[in-house]
């Protein structure tokens, strides 16, 4: 296994780094998200659940239904 702090040969970076970089790229699509009015996708730890967060804070659960997800509110 590769230690992290060495750099990856075909990306040039350390393991650290690249994951920094996919952070912020997160966050920086929940803005513009945010910004458009766009729900995000969240996952509650405690419900152990995945999400739709909307601008107004209201949540609506999501549910698999068969082969696909569904939402609930």
């Amino acid at each position: 296994m590769q230690n992290s702090y060495q750099s990856d040969k075909l990306c040039a970076m350390t393991d650290i780094e690249l994951t920094e970089r996919f952070r912020n790229a997160v966050k920086i699509e929940n803005k513009i998200k945010e910004i458009k009015g766009i729900p995000i996708a969240c996952y509650d730890k405690e419900r152990k659940e995945p999400y739709l967060e909307f601008m107004n804070g209201r949540r609506e659960y999501i549910e698999k239904a068969g082969d696909h997800y569904v939402c609930r509110p």
